[in-house]
């Protein structure tokens, strides 16, 4: 486990490379082009609550709205939305296996549907993320990148979400029932999208021309494992951060708890969750993070010819930072300019990732980049990694389920208990568990939840489908190399020619799902897709922007900055004069 800190930057840099990569852009292909949705008005609304009938399948209520402003996400900020109709429904009502295995949990695959009035002829499942549990607002919102003005709805897309079968946003009870479980991983999908189609169909007199899925984190994966598993359901995939091995994941953050209940001094009280947090996040303080994001900058900015606090070349800065060489070594008191030689062993470790005893990983490396030094990387990677990861864990992702006495890590005994769970879990039987099945489990969650190494993608490609991935570089939950292997695994299954359907984006600095010191905001990503599927127009490369509400930004760049996101393995690279400020003043080299 403790290996030289430059042999594991060479390993991550080795493992990012992707030479063989046909990257040409526009590419002129046999493969079919869809053809373009046709619009269609809005025949009724309050009428679909008594006509519409599906299998397993209840519409609660239909609602009228007028064009107008919405407060989409419940802080009040107001913004613009169509006229259209709202449905919310439930399918597949049941009783299943809750707290104490007792089987009275009510259990439903809980949807929100918004149909415009004017209807672009296309579709698009809202993927939500984390444990699901809830029914977010169906706008089509793609994470940061896509602001509420240039949602699905105001495109005048029909959309639906869901709580993917269970109620409780956050909660893990659902991981003591099988079917719930199914359900969360790719059940919720498979049984939604007919329904949804069919609805479609009733609501004007037609079905969806074309299809689109869309997600982030584990949304990101619903829509990976809908491109997987159901290729012909959907004919456009956008994906962000995706969980593709989320199991292994949540098993890298238990043990990057681990890593940092190492630099904890034995005579701290853990008796309590203020001091548990405050402990933790004492190991590494923001400073020093700050510092070790000033020395990966240091040695990697101008890779990509402008020092301009964007790292664009994320795997030749593999190659040119060393941790052990590159950040100053503590000789006496932590006082935010130097790390110890545990911090760095610790820190170290996370970044290469779990690995049984025999050695084997367990989850792939983390990539270094400047976005380390961002107030999301160590919020992910300390505190709510246990908080969040250990109960999912334990009941959701284990085979059998262990269930936790109290679910709460809001509470002293919740958060003490995953705490207690996270430090002591064993990485050989944590990669048991994640793989086991039982008489009542008989599928695992590596199975449930992941890929299943699928690389060819034939259906998806001979239909014409395409499939645009946006991943932050400095995401600290799930890695930017987890994207970058599942792509260099389908560029060569499919003979160097994966970006005729499916094309990877790196977004320099960003955390997971937005944030970091990046340019987080892509509001044309709707278009790119649809132009792609329905056109044969894939993107070049994809304008991103800097974000005004984002905390993260440094003060120096300006607050519209832009730049070319650029297919991998492109770098954008500067072309030597002109606004660093501009996206015209970079190219995709």
């Amino acid at each position: 486990m403790k290996k030289k800190l430059s042999t594991i930057a060479l390993s991550i840099a080795v493992s990012l490379s992707i030479s063989g990569c046909n990257s040409s852009d526009n590419d002129t292909t046999s493969l079919p082009i869809l053809g373009e949705a046709q619009p269609a008005e809005l025949l009724d609304c309050s009428e679909l609550v008594e006509q519409f009938s599906f299998t397993d399948t209840v519409i609660t209520s239909a609602e009228l709205v007028e064009a107008g402003e919405i407060d989409y996400d419940g802080r009040g900020e107001m913004f613009k939305s169509p006229a259209h109709c709202i449905l919310t429904g439930k399918m597949e009502e049941r009783l299943g296996k809750g707290l104490q295995g007792i089987e009275t949990q009510e259990y439903a695959i809980n949807f929100e549907v918004r149909l415009p009035a004017d209807w672009n002829g296309r579709f698009l499942y809202q993927a939500n993320g984390g444990l699901d549990g809830r029914v977010n607002k169906a706008v089509g919102r793609f994470m940061n990148t896509v602001s509420y003005d240039a949602s699905a709805l105001n495109k005048g897309f029909a959309v639906i979400s869901s709580d993917a079968g269970h109620e409780g946003y956050g909660e893990q009870y659902f991981g003591l029932d099988h079917q719930a479980r199914i359900n969360y991983g790719y059940g919720a999908v498979e049984k939604l999208t007919p329904m949804a189609k069919s609805l479609i169909l009733n609501a004007y007199g037609k079905e969806p021309d074309r299809s689109y899925f869309a997600g982030c984190s584990n949304g990101g994966r619903h829509s990976m494992v809908a491109a997987t598993r159901f290729p012909e359901m959907y004919d456009g995939f956008l994906v962000g951060d995706p969980g593709n091995d989320l199991p292994q994941a949540a098993v890298a953050q238990l043990y990057g708890v681990q890593q940092f209940e190492t630099l904890i001094p034995t005579n701290t009280p853990l008796t309590t969750a203020d001091e548990i947090t405050a402990a933790i996040e004492e190991t590494v303080s923001a400073e020093e993070y700050d510092l070790l994001a000033a020395s990966i900058t240091q040695q990697c900015d101008a890779l990509d010819g402008l020092e301009d606090g964007i790292i664009s070349d994320l795997v030749g800065c593999q190659l040119a930072f060393d941790m052990e060489r590159d950040v100053a070594l503590c000789s006496d008191k932590r006082d935010g300019s130097c790390l110890t030689s545990v911090q760095k062993m610790a820190l170290s470790n996370i970044m290469a990732g779990p690995q049984t005893s025999a050695g084997t990983a367990l989850y792939t490396n983390f990539p270094y980049d400047s976005g380390i030094g961002g107030s999301g990387w160590a919020s992910w990677e300390m505190s709510a990694a246990f908080s969040r990861d250990s109960g999912t864990v334990a009941t959701v992702f284990s085979t059998p389920p262990t269930e936790f006495d109290d679910y709460n890590t809001r509470g002293d005994a919740g958060l003490i208990e995953a705490y207690n769970y996270a430090v002591g879990l064993d990485m050989d039987e944590a990669e048991k568990l994640i793989n086991a099945t039982t008489s009542d489990f008989p599928e695992s969650s590596m199975s449930f939840m992941a890929l299943g190494g699928e690389t060819h993608y034939t259906v998806l490609r001979e239909r014409g489908a395409k499939m645009i991935l946006l991943h932050g570089s400095a995401d600290p939950v799930f890695s930017v190399q987890n994207s970058i292997d599942w792509y260099k695994a389908v560029d060569d299954a499919n003979g160097g020619k994966a970006d005729e359907f499916a094309k990877l984006y790196l977004i320099p600095g960003m955390n997971h799902c937005g944030s970091g010191p990046s340019t987080d905001q892509v509001n044309t990503i709707l278009d790119d897709i649809v132009a792609w599927v329905e056109t044969g127009t894939a993107p070049e490369s994809i304008i991103a922007n800097a974000r005004e509400a984002n905390s993260e930004l440094p003060e120096n760049w300006a607050k519209d900055r832009s730049r070319p996101l650029c297919p991998f393995p492109q770098v954008s690279t500067y072309d030597g004069s002109g606004d660093i400020d501009s996206a015209e003043s970079f190219s995709c080299k």
